[in-house]
């Protein structure tokens, strides 16, 4: 489990067909074969350690399901590592699991922040909420607004320099993890949504 809170921005040192390599100095430091690390919001485990960094082998599930594949040698890269008992949750739970990959829509300036407008998928939009919390590539977000096909959030100043987001352009591809605790309230609330259309005409 991860909070969203980025700690390092690393660097892609390789990837091919079935393995990613980052370097990070800073979230190395901690770091044991087979922990958990999120990247760009989708949790890896730990399977090859460097000096300067680490190694993960990254099923094919997880190239279709978010924008790691489309990573190339140096790109940057959002990381966190799993959660512990002892570390503050300043955002707020997040699986590391993508449910799906948005797209940014557009970007513009509202005084100091920053706002990005994020389209998002059409199976997801159910679960967005305003002032809601969403994952954006590993980041735990607010959402300022709901927009037709998507939503806006606001970045502060510390969030771009600390995470990939100041590099973000539009047709940027980002992984998005909804609220996993609006899942767990649809799934259990479907029994009475059928029990109450039961009867109804159509």
């Amino acid at each position: 489990m991860f909070t969203g809170i980025i700690e390092e921005v690393g660097l892609v040192r390789c990837i091919g067909a079935t393995a990613l390599d980052i370097v990070c100095p800073s979230v190395r430091e901690t770091l044991a074969l087979g922990d958990s690390v999120a990247v760009n919001g989708a949790c890896l485990t730990v399977a090859r350690l460097r000096p300067d960094g680490f190694g993960c082998d990254v099923m094919p599930e997880t190239w279709r399901r978010t924008n790691l594949g489309q990573l190339a040698s140096t790109s940057p890269v959002n990381l966190e590592r799993a959660v512990t008992l002892q570390k503050p949750l300043g955002g707020h739970i997040v699986q590391g699991h993508v449910d799906g990959v948005g797209t940014v829509a557009a970007l513009f300036l509202e005084g100091d922040a920053l706002l990005v407008d994020i389209s998002c998928p059409q199976h997801l939009q159910r679960y967005l909420v305003e002032k809601g919390f969403i994952a954006v590539d590993g980041a735990s977000l607010t959402i300022v607004s709901l927009l037709p096909d998507g939503f806006r959030v606001s970045l502060v100043r510390f969030t771009i320099d600390h995470t990939i987001f100041g590099q973000w352009q539009p047709g940027v591809a980002v992984n998005l993890e909804v609220d996993i605790l609006a899942k767990y309230a649809e799934r259990l609330l479907a029994p009475f949504r059928e029990s109450v259309n039961v009867g109804r005409d159509p």
